[in-house]
């Protein structure tokens, strides 16, 4: 072996370990990335939104006027969304082509912790009934949800006591010819960033859903 071939050997195997390096690096990056990376957050469970379009269209109509060889995309209602939201965010009302929600945070219909409903509920739950009426709704979805504060086990009892208490008091208005879906989900489904008080306070709420009149 000659002298060169003795210098350049231990360069080959610091290149080749440097290479190793750069690469568990990077992959360790990576992991990293794929693990803080943050979830999707899954919309609220909701009445279904029809999309099927009320009037038959023919793709071979001659009228249609579309480019040699094009093809007709298959028709659906696009899905049109209002929301209003009081100044507070303590009220939201949400219209969609068949369905309104209404969603009160649970600081204006309960204590801290508590199913009991305050006096300032009951007024705005009775609003809430009348709208109802007004649409001739005869099904309707109480959903309870809670912030990821606690455990989740706690959460899911204290967002269901809550829908059970709304729901007992729309009862009162609406009569035993509407029918009820109560359902508690705890932590699941949050509308805001848990991370902050602002935003766990509007996913402390509950919604009420129903279908629109036609």
């Amino acid at each position: 072996m000659t002298a060169t071939q003795i210098t350049h050997a231990p360069r080959a195997a610091r290149a080749t370990r440097a290479s190793r390096t750069a690469v568990t690096v990077a992959v360790a990056l990576l992991l990293t990335a794929a693990l803080t990376a943050p979830t999707a957050r899954a919309d609220p469970p909701g009445l279904t939104e029809d999309s099927t379009p009320p009037v038959r269209i023919d793709a071979h109509d001659p009228d249609l006027k579309m480019v040699q060889g094009a093809k007709l995309a298959p028709s659906k209602v696009l899905n049109i969304k209002s929301i209003v939201e009081t100044d507070d965010g303590s009220e939201r009302r949400q219209d969609t082509n068949d369905n309104v929600t209404f969603a009160l945070q649970a600081e204006v219909l309960f204590d801290k912790d508590s199913a009991k409903l305050s006096p300032d509920a009951l007024s705005r739950i009775g609003t809430i009934a009348a709208e109802i009426k007004k649409q001739n709704a005869s099904s309707l979805r109480v959903f309870g949800f809670t912030d990821n504060l606690g455990s989740a086990g706690h959460g899911l009892v204290l967002s269901k006591d809550r829908a059970n208490a709304v729901q007992r008091e729309l009862a009162k208005d609406l009569g035993s010819s509407v029918t009820f879906e109560i359902r508690g989900y705890g932590e699941q489904y949050p509308i805001a960033d848990n991370s902050s008080e602002a935003g766990r306070k509007k996913n402390r709420r509950v919604e009420v859903s129903f279908p629109r009149a036609s």
